[in-house]
């Protein structure tokens, strides 16, 4: 890694990659709904808001926090890549964009049994489970952080195992849909288990677990183990309430169909 820079709140590192990223997938989403049953403001909000979040989170202050000084500073960046990019993207996507998107695969059955189970509820959170714990074991982590390119690496596959552990509540497709209410409920209930597990690894730990942290440039008074548990502390209160909020937002839309259907006026949810 280059040196620390000097940090200051109004400056910061600006990652090109990351902002050509997020400038294509801006355009390609402006292209396919310009050409699609468009509607209302909504949902291209959610998703501009899902890529503002991405390069908050990947340039400027939190950047040169998370990459060279405060481990909790980089929990607060893995957190936003896991539990707020996936879910706005999602909601930002409609449902035509992704069956448009996804069938493809549909129509080539092996590809179409893979996604099918990819976005399955064991599966998916699976694949989240081991990606977040297996990152945040500290040889894997030390060499994201000695080398950028594997840190492009361990981001890109925390955000794509978090878009499949949030697909079963959040879908916007048909073709792979999301569970029902009741299960959804279920589900979210393990949701955040691996995100605990990680938490308690490393706030119960009596030493420090990564290296590159202890003998980084100390900042706001933060000894090297102090930074680490609140870290660890900056994963486990999120790790349990956003389940918990998303939780109480399924169960009211499900009372709200249950009503609706005795009614005869159910219509698809927007969450």
């Amino acid at each position: 890694m280059d040196p620390a820079p000097p940090f200051a709140w109004t400056s910061g590192e600006i990652h090109a990659d990351v902002v050509l990223g997020a400038g294509l997938l801006a355009a390609a989403y402006a292209v396919a709904w310009t050409r699609g049953p468009r509607g209302g403001p909504r949902e291209p909000a959610l998703f501009l808001a899902a890529l503002l979040v991405l390069l908050g989170a990947l340039n400027g202050p939190l950047h040169d926090l998370s990459d060279y000084y405060l481990f909790s500073a980089h929990m607060v960046q893995h957190l936003l890549l896991t539990l707020v990019v996936p879910p706005l993207l999602l909601a930002g996507t409609p449902g035509w964009m992704a069956d448009a998107l996804l069938r493809p695969l549909r129509r080539r059955r092996t590809l179409g049994t893979l996604a099918h189970a990819a976005t399955g509820p064991v599966t998916a959170l699976g694949f989240y489970a081991v990606s977040l714990i297996g990152w945040h074991l500290p040889a894997p982590y030390e060499v994201a952080l000695e080398h950028h390119a594997w840190h492009v690496v361990e981001h890109l596959v925390l955000i794509a195992t978090a878009l499949l552990a949030w697909w079963p509540v959040l879908s916007p497709s048909a073709l792979f849909p999301r569970l029902h209410y009741g299960t959804q409920i279920l589900y979210l209930f393990a949701f955040g288990i691996p995100m605990t597990i990680v938490a308690a690894m490393i706030t119960g730990a009596e030493q420090t677990l990564y290296p590159f942290y202890a003998s980084a440039p100390r900042l706001f008074g933060l000894t090297a183990l102090a930074d680490q548990r609140l870290g660890g502390l900056i994963m486990w209160v999120p790790a349990g309430l956003i389940p918990v909020l998303v939780f109480t937002v399924v169960f009211f839309r499900w009372v709200a169909t249950e009503t609706e259907e005795e009614s005869g006026t159910v219509e698809r949810p927007l969450l």
